[in-house]
């Protein structure tokens, strides 16, 4: 009998266990995050078909694997599995709320919610779009902060008309915290409220787990900062077309409330609380 010096099949059952700590069983989920143990790769789960699992890394690379163990979560040995059929029952938005039985939207309320930039706005709709149709809120972008005293005088706020604004980077001492104080303290700030993220852009609001990266790369001042991330993950960053399209791969990593920073969650929820308080309420 001679020595197998390469040891036993190692496309066997298990060889991919081999050498690793007691995996437990987790549904391969769509957006989970995991590492492949044997090379690093690290992706989150697109789709789960005829046994294997689809991964998306954070350049947009997709690899498939069989399902099973070799994986690790948070450096904790998995096997993943398929997921389970969703019960039927309450239908939950991407905002985590129940989907009402008749969703239609309601006709607009004259109030508003308005946010800094087309993608924000695009954040918001695909997060909270349905429960903001059924309450009836639309939400517009200003393109600036700088712009809001101008539609303020155009429009201005009352008791039955009010408006929440989300502001990007409202942090203390910068000149969107000086802004917002001024506008606060003038003629309209009894009927808006205003409140934003401590975030550069709303693109770092989505969390780096969902991106499948451990934190957003880091920007030396004077280099603008879409230009630099982009770069940064090696996504081409030329013109306005590149940023748009690198803006849609970061939004196709959002699918529900979960994939969002806590520092944005709350606040979009006090906007809506705010412009759908009854009247005189808020």
């Amino acid at each position: 009998m001679h020595d197998d010096r390469y040891g036993s099949d190692v496309l066997s059952d298990g060889w991919r266990e081999r050498g690793f700590a007691k995996a437990s069983d987790v549904p391969a989920e769509k957006d989970l995050v995991v590492e492949v143990a044997q090379d690093g790769y690290c992706g989150a789960v697109t789709r789960v078909e005829a046994g294997l699992v689809e991964l998306e890394d954070w350049k947009g690379r997709r690899r498939s694997f069989p399902l099973g163990g070799g994986f690790l979560i948070e450096g904790r040995p998995v096997r993943l599995v398929a997921p389970l059929a969703k019960p039927q029952g309450g239908r939950r938005t991407a905002s985590g709320s129940f989907a009402v039985a008749d969703d239609r939207a309601r006709v607009a309320l004259p109030s508003r919610i308005l946010v800094e930039g087309r993608h924000d706005a695009e954040l918001v709709e695909k997060v909270w779009g349905a429960d903001l149709r059924v309450e009836g809120v639309v939400v517009e972008y200003l393109q600036g902060l700088d712009l809001l005293d101008e539609l303020l005088t155009a429009a201005p706020p009352n008791a039955t008309r009010r408006y929440g604004v989300l502001v990007d980077h409202l942090v203390p001492g910068s000149k969107e915290s000086r802004i917002v104080e001024r506008i606060m303290r003038g003629p309209h700030g009894a009927h808006l409220k205003i409140v934003g993220h401590p975030f550069i852009d709303v693109w770092q609001c989505v969390t780096p787990a969902a991106m499948g990266i451990k934190a957003w790369p880091r920007i030396p001042r004077g280099t603008d900062w879409k230009t630099g991330i982009c770069r940064a993950f090696g996504w081409p960053a030329e013109d306005q077309a590149d940023i748009a399209h690198a803006w849609k791969r970061i939004l196709s990593r959002v699918t529900t409330f979960r994939d969002l920073e806590p520092a944005l969650l709350g606040r979009v929820e006090e906007l809506i609380d705010f412009v759908t308080a009854p009247q005189g309420d808020g």
